[in-house]
C-alpha cells in the first residue's frame, strides 16, 4: 500500500500546488493584460502624455516582476522573469506601445502555458439574464449603457472604464474582463464579485463585452462568419472564443471583425454551432478534394503522391469528423473507414485506374452519406447522446475492464495483495491522464488524426505482447502440479519490484488506450449539447461495468485454481489476439504501415480488418500462443510422468 499512497499524495500534492498558485497567476495575468491594453494611453512617440497612468504602468510591470519570483518553482519561471525585466525596462525607456504590448501578451500567454488555470467557462454561460445582472451589479459606477457614467462612478480614481469605448474594446477578450470580475482590480475601485456563481461571472463577461459592439451589427456578423472560413479558424471552440479579441480577428477588416464579435458575444451558443458546421463541412470537403487529387495523380502514373493525398483524406479529412459520425451512425463510419482503405489498397497492390476509379466513387458515396448523416439535426436528439454515450463508454472500458480485473482476480488469487496498489495505481493514474487528455483536446491543443492512431496503434502492440507472455505463464499455471510447485517456490518471498511497476505498467497502458478514444468521442459529443442526456448515458454505462467487475471477481474466487487459469488464459489469449489485429490497423490508417486488402469479413469487436498484414499479425499472436500452450502440456506431463 506504501506505493499506492505515495502515487496519490503525489497526485495531491501537484493538485494542491495548482491551486495555490492560480489566484497569483490570475492576478498577474490581469496586470499584463491591463498594461498591453492601458500604455498607449499613457505613453506616445517616446513621451509621457498621462503620468497618472505612466506611473500605473511603472507599478503594474514592477509587480508583475516580484511576483513571478513568489511563483513555485517551474522550470520555465526564470525565463518568464527574464521577460519581466524586458518589458519593465521597455516602460521605462518609453518604449512605443506596439511594442510594449506585444511584450505583454507573449509574457501573459507564456505565464499561462508554465502556470495553467482554467481559461474557459465548462459551458457556454445563459447570458438571457446577463443585462439584468449588470444592472444590478455594475451600472451604478459604469453607467446604464457601459460609458462609465454611473452615478457612484464620479468621484472615483481613476475613473469606472467606458465599456463603450471601441477603440480599447478591441483590445480586451472575454478572458481578460471575466479574470476582472473574478478577482477585481488592485490600485482601482473594482472590487471581486467573486461571490457571484461562475456561470453569472461569465455571463457578465460576455455582456460588457458587447457593450462596444452594437447589437445591430449581430445579423452581419452571422453572415460574415458563414462567408469566412478564416473567421471560423479563429474561434474553433468555446476556449478561442472568450480569448479572442476583436482587433485584427483573423485579419479581417476591422469593421468587419467588429461586427462578428457583436455575434460571438451575444450568441455564442449559435456561433459555436455554426463554427462546427463550417469545421465538419470543411473536413469533408477536404477528404473529396484529396480523395480526387490522390486518384488522378495515380492515373497520371504518380503512385506516392497518390498514397500521400489519400492518406491526407483520411487523416485530416475523415478522422475530425469520425468521433461524432461515430455517435450517429456507427454502421456508416465502419462503411467509410472499409472504403477508405480499399482505395489506399487498391494503389498499394498497383490495380487498375479504372478499378481506382470505382472504389473512390464508392467512398465518395460515403462521404455524402456522412455528410447528410451530420446534418441531419434529427440525429443528434437527446436520445441519440444518450446511446452514444452509454456504447462508446462499454465498448471502449470491457476491454480495459477485462484485462484489469484478471489481474486483480490473479493477484487475490495468488494471494499476493502487496501488489495490487501498483495495478490500481496503474488504471487510476490512466484515467487522470486521459483527464488530462480531454482538458488538452478541449482547451490547449488539436489532437491530429494520425496521432490519434499512433497512440491507439503502438498501445495496443504493446498489451498483445505482454498479454501473450501473460496468457502463456496462465496457461502453465493452470496444471495442478504447475501451480502447487509454484506456490511452494515462491509464496515466500515477496513480488519483485520490477514484476509490480510492470503491472503498473501494463495497467496504465492498457486503460489510457481506451480512455484516450472515449475522451475524443465524449468531447464530439457534448460540443452537440444535451448534456443529461450524455451524463446518464456515461453513468448506466458505469453501472454496467461495475456489475461485469463485481461478478468476474465473485465467480473468480469460487473457482479451483487449475480453472481459473485456464480460464483467464483463454480470456488473455483472445485479448492479445484482438489487440494485435486493432494495433495494426491503426498504424495502417496512420501511415505507418502498408496495406494489402482481400474480400473479408471486417468485425471490430474482434479486432479483424481484411488486410493480410492485420491478420498476419493476429496469426502470428495466435501461433505464438498456442506453441506456449504446447510447451506448457508437454512440461506438465513430463512432470507427471517423473512422479
Amino acid at each position: 500500500m506504501r506505493v499506492f499512497r505515495l502515487f496519490s499524495l503525489l497526485i495531491l500534492l501537484v493538485m494542491a500546488g495548482s491551486a495555490l498558485a492560480t489566484p497569483q497567476v490570475q492576478t498577474l495575468w490581469r496586470l499584463l493584460d491591463y498594461i498591453a491594453v492601458d500604455y498607449p494611453g499613457a505613453v506616445s512617440g517616446g513621451v509621457v502624455i498621462s503620468q497618472v497612468e505612466y506611473d500605473e504602468m511603472t507599478e503594474f510591470s514592477a509587480t508583475v516582476r516580484e511576483g513571478l519570483a513568489g511563483l513555485p518553482a517551474h522550470p520555465s519561471r526564470q525565463a518568464l522573469e527574464a521577460q519581466a525585466v524586458t518589458l519593465q525596462d521597455a516602460i521605462a525607456d518609453k518604449a512605443a506601445p506596439a511594442e510594449v504590448e506585444l511584450q505583454a501578451r507573449a509574457l501573459a500567454e507564456a505565464l499561462l502555458s508554465a502556470y495553467p488555470v482554467p481559461r474557459a467557462p465548462n459551458g457556454v454561460p445563459d447570458l438571457s439574464g446577463a443585462a439584468a445582472l449588470y444592472q444590478q451589479n455594475c451600472a451604478s459606477c459604469h453607467g446604464a449603457t457601459g460609458a462609465g457614467d454611473g452615478p457612484a462612478g464620479a468621484s472615483l480614481d481613476p475613473p469606472p472604464i467606458d465599456f463603450t469605448d471601441k477603440a480599447r474594446a478591441r483590445q480586451r477578450s472575454v478572458f481578460a474582463l471575466q479574470q476582472v470580475i473574478d478577482q477585481g482590480l488592485e490600485g482601482t475601485s473594482m472590487v471581486s464579485y467573486a461571490h457571484l456563481p461562475e456561470d453569472q461571472r461569465w455571463a457578465l463577461a460576455f455582456y460588457v463585452g458587447q457593450l462596444a459592439f452594437p447589437g445591430d451589427a449581430a445579423s452581419r456578423g452571422e453572415a460574415l462568419l458563414r462567408e469566412h472560413p478564416e473567421a471560423q479558424a479563429a474561434v474553433p471552440d468555446l476556449a478561442a472564443l472568450v480569448h479572442a479579441l476583436p482587433a485584427g480577428l483573423a485579419g479581417l477588416p476591422q469593421d468587419e471583425a467588429d461586427d462578428i464579435t457583436a455575434y460571438l458575444r451575444r450568441e455564442p451558443q449559435a456561433a459555436l454551432a455554426l463554427v462546427e458546421a463550417g469545421q465538419q463541412e470543411g473536413a469533408l470537403v477536404l477528404a473529396r478534394t484529396r480523395l480526387r487529387e490522390g486518384v488522378e495523380a495515380y492515373a497520371a502514373g504518380d503512385a506516392a503522391v497518390a498514397r500521400d493525398k489519400l492518406l491526407s483524406a483520411y487523416l485530416d479529412g475523415v478522422e475530425p469528423i469520425e468521433p461524432l459520425l461515430g455517435t450517429r451512425d456507427a454502421g456508416l463510419l465502419r462503411e467509410l473507414e472499409t472504403a477508405m482503405a480499399s482505395v489506399r489498397g487498391s494503389i498499394s497492390q498497383g490495380a487498375g485506374v479504372a478499378d481506382v476509379r470505382a472504389s473512390a466513387a464508392e467512398a465518395e458515396a460515403l462521404l455524402n452519406r456522412a455528410e447528410a448523416t451530420l446534418d441531419d439535426n434529427d440525429s443528434a436528439g437527446a436520445t441519440t447522446a444518450f446511446i452514444g454515450a452509454l456504447t462508446i463508454l462499454l465498448r471502449e472500458g470491457l476491454e480495459a475492464l477485462l484485462i484489469v480485473i484478471a489481474m486483480v482476480a490473479f493477484l487475490r488469487k495468488a494471494g499476493r495483495v502487496e501488489a495490487m496498489p501498483y495495478v490500481h495505481g496503474g488504471w487510476i493514474g490512466a484515467l487522470v491522464a486521459g483527464g488530462a487528455t480531454w482538458l488538452a483536446a478541449t482547451y490547449l491543443v488539436n489532437i491530429s488524426g494520425a496521432s490519434r492512431e499512433l497512440t491507439e496503434g503502438f498501445a495496443a502492440l504493446f498489451a498483445a505482447v505482454v498479454l501473450v507472455s501473460i496468457g502463456i505463464w496462465m496457461h502453465g499455471k493452470s496444471h495442478a502440479d504447475a501451480w502447487q510447485r509454484y506456490i511452494r517456490e515462491k509464496l515466500s518471498h515477496a513480488l519483485s519490484r520490477g514484476s509490480a511497476w510492470f503491472l503498473f505498467l501494463l495497467a496504465f497502458i492498457v486503460v489510457y488506450r481506451e480512455a484516450f478514444e472515449t475522451v475524443l468521442f465524449y468531447a464530439a459529443l457534448w460540443s452537440q449539447g444535451h448534456h443529461g442526456a450524455i451524463m446518464a448515458g456515461a453513468a448506466t454505462a458505469m453501472v454496467g461495468l461495475a456489475v461485469v467487475a463485481w461478478l468476474m471477481l465473485r465467480y473468480s474466487r469460487k473457482l479451483p485454481f487449475g480453472k481459473f487459469f485456464a480460464a483467464s488464459a483463454a480470456l488473455v489469449a483472445v485479448l492479445a489476439v484482438v489487440l494485435a489485429g486493432k494495433g495494426v490497423a491503426a498504424l495502417q490508417e496512420a501511415g505507418w504501415v502498408s496495406m494489402s486488402l482481400f474480400d473479408g469479413p471486417r468485425m471490430d469487436l474482434l479486432g479483424i480488418h481484411p488486410t493480410i498484414q492485420g491478420v498476419t499479425a493476429q496469426l502470428v499472436v495466435l501461433v505464438a500462443l498456442l506453441l506456449g500452450f504446447a510447451w506448457n502440456i508437454r512440461n506438465a506431463r513430463a512432470a507427471a510422468a517423473a512422479r
